[in-house]
């Protein structure tokens, strides 16, 4: 199994490490170098030296065939993908944007064909969630060959089946290079209220514990709504014992078919402390697959969906066009005066309009 990924991504390659988010730039050259030692010669000196210095890596006298996976460039310039990989869920939380939550997904054959699409279309790094992704038949093999291709993974996961052994198992095996987890409550009566299910806090601790006892790369994302908002600090101080990269949000959302229920969950008082959006790389360098197969710009803009299964790596030629429709100013937003202030991309507004969202959600108009 390869201890490094060698990837190119637009005008840059990068050496990766499955299990670290660190990685290290190199030049063109370097990579065509790397990439031929892996049919005729051993490990670059350079490359073992920049290993140990990075990740206290010692490739020891592996040929560079065994312990290098090289990616080959591609046309389309993707290099981060979300994937749905199912949207069904043990939980139900009230803010979910996901709504229904059906548990409905591909197929193995035709999956297992969509991750080599996206590794044909240029994708580095993958995002499995859903949903529940974890809890999907499909789930091990689909991690395991998205890490395979040679994609660097993250899991988004609510952490209720991260104590299971086999679980543990295949993300020690083939480590992620990100888990998130989310946090609902500092105590269990908080915590099973949120999630609308008895055990959950117990189920969503076993896991967090477990996942940091194994020492995976954890990030865990703080959410607050009316239901837990009492414990706000609480949250933190958990977040912050077993994570250096804490995240936390409070602005919520319609579901993404444009049901207004999630917005009931909303604090008032923590609305309208973003910072202005200035633009992102949705659709060019980056998409979301839904669990059907069908790519979009990104989570909230699906309008237009690609079919990948049925076009292929060469349907995502229309995606950046699509995203540059998408994030257009339209209707009354056009003549706005305060569009350099906006904190809201067209694509959530858009979200917030079908749900009939009161406009202190999302303008700052109101």
């Amino acid at each position: 199994m390869h201890q490094l990924i060698v990837a190119p991504f637009l005008s840059d390659c990068f050496v990766l490490r499955p299990g670290s988010a660190a990685g290290i730039r190199i030049k063109q050259h370097q990579y065509v170098e790397l990439r031929d030692a892996t049919t005729k010669g051993p490990i670059p000196e350079w490359l073992r030296k920049a290993a140990r210095r990075r990740w206290r890596l010692d490739l020891g006298e592996s040929p560079a065939r065994d312990a290098l996976l090289i990616r080959s460039s591609s046309p389309y310039g993707h290099g981060r993908a979300s994937y749905e990989v199912n949207n069904g869920c043990n939980w139900a939380c009230g803010h979910c944007v996901y709504g229904d939550k059906v548990h409905e997904g591909l197929a193995w054959e035709p999956r297992e064909c969509l991750l080599h699409i996206l590794r044909d279309a240029g994708i580095v790094w993958i995002e499995l969630g859903g949903g529940e992704c974890t809890i999907d038949s499909h789930f091990p093999e689909t991690y395991a060959l998205a890490y395979d291709l040679g994609m660097m993974v993250e899991i988004l996961t609510n952490g209720s089946t991260l104590h299971r052994p086999a679980m543990l198992d295949l993300l020690t095996s083939r480590r992620p290079y990100r888990v998130t987890l989310s946090v609902y409550g500092a105590t269990a009566q908080t915590f099973d209220g949120f999630t609308q299910r008895r055990g959950s806090f117990n189920n969503f601790m076993r896991g967090l514990t477990a996942a940091a006892e194994a020492g995976l790369p954890l990030s865990l994302s703080v959410i607050i709504t009316r239901r837990n908002a009492h414990e706000a600090e609480a949250m933190r101080a958990l977040a912050h014992r077993y994570a250096s990269r804490v995240r936390e949000y409070a602005h919520i959302s319609p579901t993404f078919a444009g049901g207004a229920e999630p917005l009931a969950e909303q604090v008032p008082e923590l609305l309208g402390k973003e910072s202005p959006f200035t633009g992102c790389d949705a659709g060019h360098t980056s998409l979301n697959v839904n669990p059907f197969g069908l790519a979009t710009v990104c989570k909230v803009s699906r309008d237009h969906p690609i079919p990948l299964l049925k076009e292929g790596v060469a349907g995502l030629a229309r995606l950046g066009a699509t995203a540059d429709r998408a994030l257009q100013r339209q209707d009354a937003c056009t003549s706005c005066a305060l569009q350099k202030k906006c904190t809201t991309c067209m694509p959530v507004v858009k979200m917030h309009r079908r749900a009939g969202s009161p406009l202190n959600r999302y303008c700052q108009h109101a």
